[in-house]
């Protein structure tokens, strides 16, 4: 069985999600297909089939949580140190073309939002920055052509 790597933040946000969805979502939906199921003729009723969908979405929902919960690896990054990027590594680059800078940090699959500057340990950028340090020159083949960044900073919290 394949460990999961993730932050001791993500995998409190996936519990979360899974308290949510059995606690809130699933009696909700309980509740919608027995008041669906009141309405008569079941072939021809579209409240019912909606809400046997949505019985169906968070079941499976639930189940790869508990599947992600089950096998997954809590790093407790404040505790990491070092001068080379590694999971959990937040990590400062400069556009070498653009000067811009952006700060990413690794987190696993299941945490990962670009939006919030989480990249996934699997991801191109990522994969291009494990065992790397401050100073270095990497090249990430990314979806809209290769860029170069240079390494600014590595910290850990």
């Amino acid at each position: 069985m394949e460990k999961v790597p993730m932050t001791i933040g993500g995998h409190a946000k996936l519990e979360e999600e899974l308290k949510h969805r059995t606690s809130v979502e699933r009696p909700r939906i309980i509740q919608a297909i027995s008041e669906a199921r009141a309405h008569g003729d079941l072939s021809e009723n579209a409240e019912y089939h909606a809400a046997k969908e949505a019985q169906s979405h968070n079941e499976g929902r639930i189940n790869e949580l508990e599947d992600k919960l089950s096998r997954a690896e809590v790093i407790d990054v404040t505790k990491l140190s070092g001068d080379k990027i590694k999971f959990g590594a937040t990590v400062t680059l400069i556009d070498e073309d653009t000067e811009e800078e952006k700060t990413y940090q690794i987190v696993g699959d299941a945490e990962a939002d670009v939006k919030e500057g989480r990249v996934s340990i699997s991801s191109p950028i990522s994969r291009a920055l494990i065992g790397k340090e401050v100073g270095d020159s990497v090249e990430v083949a990314a979806p809209g052509g290769a860029r170069s960044y240079e390494i600014a900073e590595v910290k850990f919290i």
